[in-house]
């Protein structure tokens, strides 16, 4: 199992330095460009191109991309990520601010949807029925209609027209626990339609497969409680391709949380990343992109730490 965990760990590391450098070359690449970005937003006028070799000098933008490389990856490893090019403002500070509010949005989704996949999924496989086409129909319309149209409708259905829930806006736990609830319900919601019904789905096909199994049948012959062999080996054997799903999945939700964060002003990661961006500040890019990479990874490595504990094949 530790060597499982180390593996993991090491792929991991591995993944997160391939993405770094790539979006370091992506962002950083075009010097000139960030630097008269700068510029023309502090002196408000058309810099010419001595003031944006100065400029390019003063960020580091005019050493080779590796080095500038190697001087980030060194400070990034400690925790720093450089200072705002705009607010001159810590990345961290920014990052520590902003982080939370993803993170809320992201575990409230995926343990959402953990639950009401496997009860939904195990309900669909065994009862079958109207209820298996109803998700097959949903996870069909989860993947035809994106996140961010589901959570404009949402404001229009239960902000606007209800009244229900707040439009916009985002309420931290510790200053009210009963208004963090309502200012997270219609993203969650919004997030929630397609990924329910995909991971529903999985679990549905998982469960049935497991049943369909010859030890299924053995147990049965033997008289053994149809309950126990459902609770203690069907669930258990349909959990790992179920988990797997869902991992894969936390990518295609973090890619819409971007959006639902856009749609209900909430201060993530995502809209701070995607203002960063068209203004140029390249620190705050690399940050947020860092930081959802690892969120992304640690998911990933909890669903194959919980695979590896049902499954003793996995760990291979």
């Amino acid at each position: 199992m530790y060597a499982f965990i180390a593996r993991s760990l090491l792929r991991g590391v591995a993944v997160l330095l391939v993405v770094s450098f790539v979006t370091f070359t992506l962002v950083f690449g075009n010097g000139p460009g960030i630097a008269r970005s700068v510029l023309s937003t502090q002196v408000g006028s058309q810099p010419t191109d001595a003031d944006v070799r100065v400029e390019m000098a003063k960020l580091g933008l005019d050493q080779p991309l590796l080095t500038q490389y190697g001087k980030w990856l060194g400070h990034a490893v400690t925790g720093d990520f450089g200072d705002s090019f705009f607010t001159n403002q810590p990345v961290t500070s920014i990052l520590s601010v902003r982080a939370p509010v993803t993170l809320n949005l992201i575990i409230l989704s995926l343990v959402v949807t953990l639950v009401a996949s496997v009860l939904i999924g195990v309900l669909a496989a065994v009862r079958g029925g109207w209820i298996d086409r109803v998700i097959q129909f949903l996870a069909v319309l989860g993947a035809a209609v994106p996140p961010f149209v589901v959570g404009i409708a949402l404001v229009f259905l239960f902000a606007v027209s209800m009244r229900l829930f707040p439009a916009t806006g985002y309420v931290p736990f510790a200053q009210s626990p009963t208004d963090w609830a309502r200012s997270m319900t219609l993203p969650v919601l919004a997030i929630l339609l397609g990924t329910v019904a995909n991971a529903a789905s999985q679990f549905r096909g998982a469960v049935l497969d497991t049943l369909s199994k010859d030890f299924v049948r053995t147990l049965r012959a033997r008289g053994i409680p149809e309950s126990k062999i459902f609770f203690r080996h069907v669930l258990r054997n349909s959990a790992g391709p179920g988990l797997t799903v869902l991992s894969l999945q936390t990518i295609s939700l973090i890619g819409g949380a971007v959006f639902i964060e856009q749609v209900f002003s909430l201060p993530g990661l995502g809209a701070a990343g995607n203002t960063s961006a068209q203004q140029g500040d390249v620190p705050v890019v690399m940050g947020c992109v860092v930081v959802t990479i690892a969120i992304v990874l640690a998911v990933n490595l909890l669903a194959d730490l919980a695979n590896a504990a049902l499954n003793p094949k996995a760990r291979a």
